[in-house]
């Protein structure tokens, strides 16, 4: 297409503006009409309200989902996790296979968790069961380990109630909700820290899914060497791997006009088990060392080079596939049509071994292609 991606961002990182201006793009201000808007999600949140009815063009394109919190906020992380298990479970998949002792094989990527207040009897019951666990409470509407601390007794979430006298916890007014999840105290260490893994996933559609996984992240390392007692729960430099602390089954909206590349936290404990810690819609795009910088720039440029190919004028109309040699360091994690035209053919050519099931991988033997379970 003729003409210059013309682009806006409210988030001023070299990382980005490096990236726009190496393609040629022009920089407008972000009341003009732009192509390409990088997007706080405080300003997604404001585009897509009910309230501001814009609408945007097939030539408009912006780094966030409408409802990108069914993924990102703790909460509704959770939430939708469990019911992702309930419908799974409904339709009597095979990934809900449990163990003996009633723990899901395949499922059990979360630590234990419930919300509060409306969980409170539930984590209750499940604190009793193991009265010297270590719990971790969280705000769900806030992120860089803001708001967070550890418990180990229940007399120290009861000041967070209006009346502790009851056995309901109710949450004060003006209080935000919790998530509550059994803190995972045997993580894996190095050198005696604990840490945990950024991975980033580039979603360029949810309907017809269609998704990427970046072969490079990072380790964050707490800056104090860890220990399990419970004295030092309250010494957070122990216990979060945030920068900002160091320093200092959703249900989607599908809009293509969107993209979204987000950053998983993964902590791995000593038995090499990684677990979902959260999922970030903003991974923070700051760099404090040259291999930082390096990093989040190749991972943007190897994002437009997929939601933007060639540089060239956004166009929602397309598919956004590009050939494999335009990936870059992502590799394709599912792509829902390809997988639904693997399962039409297969159906048409005799099989050897079992059947295919609802869940189970499809392989191509023609080309490499990966889908979850």
């Amino acid at each position: 297409m003729a003409g210059k991606v013309k682009w806006a961002t409210d988030i001023e990182k070299s990382v980005l503006v490096n990236n726009f201006e190496k393609r040629g793009w022009s920089q407008i201000s972000t009341d003009e009409d732009w192509n390409f808007y990088w997007m706080s999600v405080q300003t997604i949140r404001n585009v897509f309200s009910i309230e501001n009815g814009y609408r945007l063009n097939d030539d408009q394109i912006v780094n966030h989902f409408p409802n990108h919190y069914e993924l990102t906020r703790k909460d509704l992380m959770v939430k939708n996790i469990k019911r992702y298990r309930r419908e799974l479970e409904r339709e009597a998949s095979p990934l809900v296979e449990k163990d003996e002792n009633g723990k899901y094989v395949h499922l059990d990527f979360i630590p234990v968790t419930f919300m509060l207040p409306g969980d409170y009897n539930l984590f209750v019951e499940e604190f009793r069961k193991n009265p010297t666990s270590t719990w971790i409470m969280k705000p769900c509407g806030k992120a860089q380990g803001k708001g967070i601390f550890l418990i180990n007794k229940l007399s120290q979430i009861k000041k967070w109630s209006r009346d502790s006298r009851t056995t309901t916890f109710i949450s004060p007014a003006g209080k935000e909700a919790y998530v509550i999840s059994l803190y995972i105290d045997n993580p894996l260490l190095i050198g005696g820290k604990k840490f945990d893994l950024r991975l980033y996933v580039l979603v360029t559609s949810y309907r017809p899914l269609k998704c990427y996984m970046y072969r490079l992240g990072f380790c964050r390392f707490c800056t104090m060497k860890y220990t399990p007692s419970t004295s030092e729960l309250d010494n957070m430099f122990v216990h979060l791997t945030n920068v900002s602390v160091q320093k200092h089954g959703p249900v989607m909206i599908n809009d293509r006009h969107c993209f979204e590349c987000y950053g998983y936290d993964i902590i791995i404990d000593d038995k090499l088990k990684p677990w979902l810690i959260e999922v970030n819609a903003s991974p923070s795009l700051s760099s404090t060392t040259a291999n930082d910088r390096i990093l989040k720039y190749n991972l943007i440029n190897d994002t437009l080079n997929i939601v933007v190919p060639n540089g060239e004028m956004p166009d929602c109309k397309w598919s956004r596939c590009p050939p494999k040699e335009a990936l870059g360091h992502y590799e394709l994690l599912y792509d829902e049509d390809l997988a639904q035209n693997e399962g039409v053919e297969c159906e048409g050519k005799p099989r050897l071994g079992p059947a295919l099931n609802k869940g189970n991988r499809l392989k191509d033997t023609r080309k490499p292609f990966s889908t979850w379970k």
